[in-house]
């Protein structure tokens, strides 16, 4: 995710990753100016005037440049969405923004869509296990622990989802650790304040990884707040500006409209595209019905 007050590229950025050529983000979220086309986060500064129209198709090289090279041969995208080494890449580029197809409708909270939606099963959503490394995060485990206690419970609390903290694996809490659905990792990088995935991840790029940047200040935004907008990815929803209609904040068309009206308030959706959540990272009543149409 973005800081707050520093012009219009400030933005809150999360990130989803894939390891599966054709299902590729990891979601996270940046709070340092990056000058992209694309966003997958949530941004504090809105970018001012009506929606615009569509914007100029990124050549490979002005593409591959504009992407973050993070840990473990990991590129983000749209701001806070990440892809599994140079390949899946230029896959991405070649799938999901070379083709200038574009979702046409403005409706409310969006899944990831290939073919189908990216989702949890039935069975599977019900028991999302993770870690929080007690090692990494040192004097601030105790303070992630409940921010994604509180994150979860927000999605929880509207959709037949559960997370479960498996804190016996937080001594040897990585991103091999089979014992859990996905790690939660402390990262220095200064890129994003924090990162996420998708349903369809391999194991290795399921974590949440949050940057040491987001306990400094984030303006109106809540660790707890930016972990209920990753959680968000984790559980398939892409970020509600994912539409050539939503301000020239447009990623791409992989994605499927759950409810009738568009979000600018959604807990998935950029401030600085347009947004109009100014407090922090809540989820609004549509994004509530879009979560319960996904997890009935």
């Amino acid at each position: 995710m973005g800081a707050q007050g520093d012009g219009a590229r400030s933005r809150l950025v999360l990130q989803a990753a894939t390891s599966n050529p054709t299902s590729f983000p990891k979601e996270e979220t940046p709070m340092r100016k990056l000058s992209m086309a694309l966003l997958a986060g949530v941004a504090l500064v809105g970018c001012g005037g009506p929606e615009v129209p569509e914007q100029k198709t990124q050549s490979w090289e002005e593409f591959r440049a504009s992407a973050i090279n993070d840990e473990g041969d990991v590129y983000v995208v749209n701001g806070d969405e990440a892809v599994e080494g140079v390949e899946g890449l230029r896959a991405y580029y070649d799938n999901f923004v070379a083709n200038g197809d574009v979702g046409a409708t403005q409706d409310g909270l969006a899944v990831y869509y290939i073919g189908g939606d990216i989702k949890w099963s039935a069975t599977a959503a019900r028991n999302i296990t993770y870690c929080v490394s007690s090692s990494s995060f040192g004097s601030r485990y105790s303070t992630v622990v409940t921010a994604m206690n509180n994150a979860a419970a927000a999605w929880e609390a509207t959709a037949n989802v559960n997370f479960v903290h498996s804190s016996s694996y937080d001594s040897n809490c990585t991103a091999s650790q089979a014992g859990v659905v996905f790690d939660v990792r402390m990262t220095t990088t200064t890129s994003y304040v924090a990162r996420a995935f998708f349903p369809n991840s391999s194991r290795s790029a399921r974590n949440v990884l949050i940057s040491t940047s987001a306990f400094s200040s984030t303006g109106s935004w809540t660790l707890t707040g930016v972990l209920r907008h990753e959680l968000g990815h984790v559980l398939g929803f892409r970020h509600e500006h994912t539409r050539s209609t939503a301000s020239g904040c447009y990623e791409d068309n992989q994605w499927r409209a759950l409810t009738s009206t568009y979000d600018r308030a959604s807990v998935m959706h950029y401030p600085q595209c347009n947004g109009t959540q100014t407090g922090d990272l809540v989820l609004t009543s549509l994004d509530k019905t879009g979560a319960r149409a996904l997890y009935p």
